[in-house]
């Protein structure tokens, strides 16, 4: 019986390379990936989830902060609930928004560093 140090390689991915995934979960994760980039794809839900990656705001200060109108940005928070990458908290006729999804946050801190950091 051969010992650990002795048996075969395991052939591993060169450093920064992804492993092989088989088929189904590459489709699997190629879906999910396609549906968060579809939602970031449009301007005021990018905005909006800019703005909460930042911390909790209610309707009222996101409109003010993004000068995005109420009817527009309403529609947009409902989409970013249904893809349910923002949660709600209430209080009392206020409903505050956060960032609810943690690959949703990490892709934002992305962006940021691409397209932003150097802007500030």
């Amino acid at each position: 019986m051969k010992s650990i140090a002795e048996s075969d390689p395991v052939e591993r991915p060169a450093p920064g390379v992804a492993p092989e995934l088989d088929m189904a979960d590459m489709r699997r994760a190629a879906a999910q990936a396609t549906a968060l980039l579809r939602t970031l794809a449009n301007e005021d839900r990018l905005l909006l989830l800019c703005q909460l990656s930042q911390g909790e705001h209610s309707v009222g200060q996101l409109e003010a902060l993004l000068d995005i109108r109420q009817p527009t940005l309403s529609q947009q928070l409902a989409v970013l609930r249904a893809e349910g990458l923002v949660a709600t908290r209430r209080d009392g006729k206020r409903i505050h928004y956060r960032v609810a999804d943690a690959k949703a946050l990490s892709l934002l801190g992305h962006l940021y560093d691409l397209y932003c950091a150097d802007a500030s």
